[in-house]
């Protein structure tokens, strides 16, 4: 993996700006203003070098994200972020050839943009010939330049007309030798976010008489423990009543299940991180999903809780007969 960059600050650092004319210094009885991270990131660079890809991060990161923008757009998209209160801190706009015949304004709108004060940065992404050649094979489509010729011939184009913007590029990356999520982490930590969004999970009870929940990454089966249908003052009760907690968990070797249980997550879940999956689901099953899988749904999601993760629990069918 190899990056290839300007000088200038890196994406998501800034320089400090200087003080217009006219806006007085602050004094020492005044209190200093939350720090403007307001930033305009201009994402660019070789068809299948990763844009969609860069993008698709950014959105998750809660940039807000335009795709495939004209380049003519790019001044009233900056001038939403002059707006105080709620106006956008973090707007990322994707420009390339795609645009067709508008492509050809974007040296001149960006040079319109310097002269307007408005700040931004030009993320350029390349990829070598064989490995775009690769990638388009691969998802069998055209290249956006290539017309009756060959991928290569588009290839070259599109290299010829990008060659004066990839020159004022502030951050070019390389991404020949990166996955998908190697290009992902990257930007992530690129912008000071190397941990990323930890993962969000769900632990959803259910009942196996009413089928698995369809985007279960875990199920569990607590049918081993005895059920409390049959204890006729708690058949009309949940697993979220104490009366029915207390007689699920209080059964031999169930507490001692749930610990284990969520010792035995807890790698899976920081695997979870290191690939990006953002959300996991967590299905406990019992025969009809009211008693058994509630208690131990809540007492894995607390088990989980308890190191720090973000979790939500989700009774599925609790109330059907």
């Amino acid at each position: 993996m190899t990056t290839a960059e300007r000088p200038e600050p890196d994406v998501g650092e800034r320089e400090p700006s200087t003080v217009p004319e006219g806006i007085p210094l602050l004094d020492a009885e005044t209190p200093p203003p939350e720090p403007d991270r307001r930033e305009l990131l201009i994402i660019t660079g070789m068809s299948g070098a990763g844009r969609t890809r860069v993008a698709n991060t950014l959105e998750d990161m809660e940039w807000f994200v335009v795709d495939n923008l004209p380049p003519r757009m790019l001044e009233p998209l900056a001038r939403m972020m002059t707006a105080s209160d709620g106006g956008v801190r973090r707007l990322a706009a994707v420009v390339d050839v795609r645009s067709g015949e508008f492509f050809a304004e974007l040296l001149s709108v960006l040079d319109e943009l310097r002269r307007h004060g408005v700040d931004y940065r030009i993320l350029f992404l390349e990829a070598d010939d064989a490995e775009l050649v690769r990638r388009y094979e691969q998802v069998r489509r055209a290249h956006p330049l290539q017309g009756d010729g060959r991928i290569l011939d588009g290839i070259g184009h599109e290299r010829e007309l990008l060659a004066e913007l990839r020159r004022r590029a502030d951050t070019i990356i390389d991404t020949t030798s990166f996955t998908p999520y190697d290009l992902a982490r990257h930007i992530r930590q690129r912008l000071g976010e190397e941990g990323g969004q930890p993962v969000q999970i769900t632990v959803v009870s259910f009942g196996f008489k009413h089928g698995l929940p369809l985007d279960a990454d875990h199920v569990v089966d607590v049918r081993f423990l005895s059920n409390p249908y049959w204890v006729t003052e708690l058949r009309h009760l949940s697993g979220k009543d104490d009366a029915v907690n207390r007689y699920v968990l209080d059964q031999p070797g169930a507490r001692e299940f749930v610990e284990r249980y969520v010792e035995t997550l807890l790698p899976a879940i920081a695997g979870y991180e290191r690939e990006l999956k953002n959300y996991v689901t967590i299905a406990v099953g019992c025969t009809g999903g009211r008693h058994r899988s509630v208690a131990v749904s809540e007492a894995i999601a607390e088990g989980l809780r308890s190191h720090g993760l973000r979790v939500r629990t989700l009774h599925r069918d609790v109330g059907r007969e």
